[in-house]
């Protein structure tokens, strides 16, 4: 379970992703972090250590899991147990940006 203990500076940093449009979930495979959701990619954050940080690499949300970017010789695709979701080049696109937000929000200069 995420620590329900955050001091101040996590707390505003949990702000900002609500103010970019991102939302909280929590999956019960994973329910010591909180993962933050938007246009269908996810990142669990860990918040020991007094501050927020990426736990693993962002993925594709695919029901109760996360599909992970892999690449093999078919190609990129988000892929979860047997689960396969083709990485489109429009899906590539929200990835990229997805991350590139992540990075912005968790940034101590934020």
């Amino acid at each position: 379970m995420p620590d329900p203990n955050l001091n101040p500076s996590q707390v505003a940093t949990l702000e900002r992703f609500l103010r970019a449009g991102f939302t909280f979930v929590t999956l019960e495979r994973y329910a010591r972090y909180l993962g933050v959701e938007k246009d269908g990619f996810i990142a669990l954050l860990d918040s020991s250590g007094g501050k927020l940080t990426v736990f693993s690499q962002v993925g594709y949300r695919m029901g109760d899991g996360i599909g992970m970017l892999v690449e093999s010789g078919e190609g990129k695709a988000f892929v979860w147990k047997d689960c396969v979701i083709a990485a489109t080049p429009e899906l590539l696109v929200v990835y990229d940006r997805f991350k590139s937000e992540l990075g912005e929000l968790l940034s101590p200069t934020n």
